[in-house]
């Protein structure tokens, strides 16, 4: 007999875009249901247990972040029966489609996310701009979003000049500005590097009394990926699940940061700008006491002569 374990635990690496797509589709559809909405987007579910995972992705960013390939809700639905529905994009789409409108729509009408206990909205970048607006289908529902954008209508966001092929984007209709969405969320979490000036200026916009902001200086303008490899995104999406995420249970678990080698560079380089000898000293010593870390060792070494 087949488990959740085997199903979910496929290898779609190495696959064309197609075959890949045909794959994720042949799976979810003996679970679920998947659905191309317009050109670019599509929805795959997989029905389990009483707790629902909706995440936002890009189709280039599971096939990059995961070995396998594979959503990251599915890790989910493999190792806790969760439930999962993956809204996925062709490319950063800000997932502004009309297509996307009538799913929803769809969705509330059906009473869909009436059907679960506990209801999980998750997204990164502009994935996490989604899963912050569209949370409002599902009131009560709990929201983690990294490095979300509030919106990039230029009218509120004009200082953004990263994202300039989008601003002829529609973001003023429906599921537009995702920090009101959130005014129905159970709770919202928002995790950015508040040295990275314009997440910093997003997340300022989404407060609200019932969203916590969540910082982790030093992870750059890549929050999500280090966050992954430190193996940390399953733990906080329990914690949102069960309610129980705040800011000394996060403070435990931003630990792993201490063992991993990006984030440790990472200060190492804002040290070394800032020209703090004696804390360069200290980092390094503490590093290679409980390490094997050449390039701090080589540091070390360099103010010892």
């Amino acid at each position: 007999m087949q488990t959740a374990a085997d199903t979910f635990n496929p290898t779609l690496s190495g696959l064309g875009k197609d075959a890949w797509l045909s794959e994720l589709a042949g799976i979810a559809r003996e679970h679920g249901h998947c659905k191309p909405l317009g050109k670019l987007h599509f929805a795959a579910h997989v029905e389990k247990g009483k707790t629902l995972l909706v995440t936002f992705e890009t189709i280039q960013g599971m096939r990059a972040l995961s070995e396998a390939a594979l959503p990251l809700g599915w890790n989910m639905v493999r190792d806790h029966g969760w439930s999962h529905l993956c809204i996925g994009s062709d490319g950063d789409t800000w997932f502004r489609d009309a297509a996307l409108y009538a799913y929803f729509d769809d969705l509330i009408d059906e009473g869909f996310f009436d059907a679960f206990e506990t209801v999980v909205f998750y997204g990164a970048g502009p994935c996490g701009y989604a899963a912050a607006a569209y949370s409002v289908a599902s009131p009560g529902a709990r929201v983690l979003v990294i490095q979300p954008q509030a919106t990039l209508d230029v009218g509120v966001t004009d200082w953004d000049d990263r994202f300039v092929d989008m601003r002829r984007t529609d973001f003023r209709s429906r599921y537009g500005y995702a920090p009101d969405m959130l005014d129905a969320a159970a709770c919202a979490h928002v995790i950015y590097d508040p040295r990275e000036q314009l997440d910093a200026m997003h997340a300022a916009l989404f407060t609200r009394s019932n969203v916590q902001k969540l910082r982790t200086r030093h992870l750059g303008d890549a929050v999500q990926t280090h966050m992954m490899g430190m193996g940390l995104i399953a733990p906080l999406l329990e914690q949102v699940a069960a309610g129980t995420l705040d800011a000394g249970s996060f403070a435990t678990l931003w630990r792993a940061r201490r063992n991993y080698p990006p984030y440790l560079r990472s200060v190492l380089s804002a040290l070394e700008l800032d020209k703090r000898t004696p804390l360069i000293r200290a980092l390094c010593t503490n590093v290679t006491g409980r390490m094997k870390a050449p390039r701090f060792a080589r540091r070390l070494q360099e103010l010892d002569n």
